[in-house]
């Protein structure tokens, strides 16, 4: 397919350069292979470059589009193995927080987003990397503050995922039971954001096509994630993915902040 044919079909891409568009099939390359590997943190990768590359407002409707798919096939494990009370009570107020983090997206300035979202990912992989766990009881009180959070951050960034997940990875319980309590608060949230996303009218025509053009990476990356895991490389991927996901915030908080000055 010719550069021209490319673009008329993808009208956004024709908006970057070369480079950027390598970038771009990179990033759901790795994005995918994370999926399929760790379980979680596409979103991260996709929306700290994607929000570099274009804007946060079409990093975080792309990840959305691309994700739902997999978060689809997934919810019938979390629903048959998860401990519906724990889940539902973040469940419940994730869904009623995102659009009002929603909001927060749409309407606040885009470099400042950026900064945003880059600070929050890296607290995100600093609480990952030391492996936080949470002292006393998680009852259904705090699981529902955890909702409203994560809820609002995943309205306004796209990244709720990443603290709730390290609570629910910090309570005891046998493999099977821990990993349907991931998919079942990770699969709200990511369910969170499709309506408020339409509703502010963030699925425009080129997110869309550009979104169908990209999943086949992501999901045949994240089947080679999955593969991968199997084979014994999770004895060395977590320390590598965290360390990877350190550089590309800092990368990425940097680009925005020197935007941000050069603007003033």
């Amino acid at each position: 397919m010719s550069e021209n044919a490319l673009a008329l079909l993808f009208p956004l891409i024709d908006t970057i350069s070369v480079p950027d568009l390598v970038t771009v099939f990179a990033t759901m390359v790795l994005a995918g292979f994370m999926r399929g590997f760790v379980g979680f943190g596409s979103a991260l990768i996709i929306i700290m470059v994607f929000s570099a590359i274009f804007s946060p407002v079409v990093a975080v409707a792309i990840s959305c589009l691309t994700g739902l798919p997999t978060v689809i096939q997934l919810v019938p494990t979390a629903i048959r193995h998860s401990e519906h009370a724990f889940v539902l009570p973040f469940a419940i107020p994730a869904l009623i927080a995102a659009p009002f983090g929603t909001l927060v997206l749409v309407s606040t300035d885009p470099i400042l987003m950026k900064i945003a979202i880059s600070l929050f990912i890296l607290a995100a992989v600093g609480l990952m990397y030391r492996g936080w766990r949470a002292w006393g009881r998680i009852g259904a009180k705090t699981m529902f503050c955890f909702g409203l959070g994560s809820g609002l951050v995943q309205g306004a960034a796209g990244v709720g995922g990443p603290p709730v997940v390290a609570l629910v990875l910090s309570r005891p319980g046998d493999a099977e039971t821990q990993r349907a309590n991931v998919i079942g608060t990770v699969s709200a949230l990511a369910l969170s954001s499709p309506v408020p996303l339409w509703y502010y009218g963030l699925f425009t025509p080129n997110v869309l096509m550009l979104s169908v053009l990209l999943f086949p990476l992501f999901t045949l990356s994240a089947w080679a994630g999955a593969r991968f895991f199997s084979g014994g490389g999770q004895r060395h991927f977590r320390g590598a993915a965290l360390l990877m996901l350190a550089v590309i915030g800092v990368i990425t908080l940097g680009l925005a902040v020197d935007d941000y000055l050069a603007r003033g």
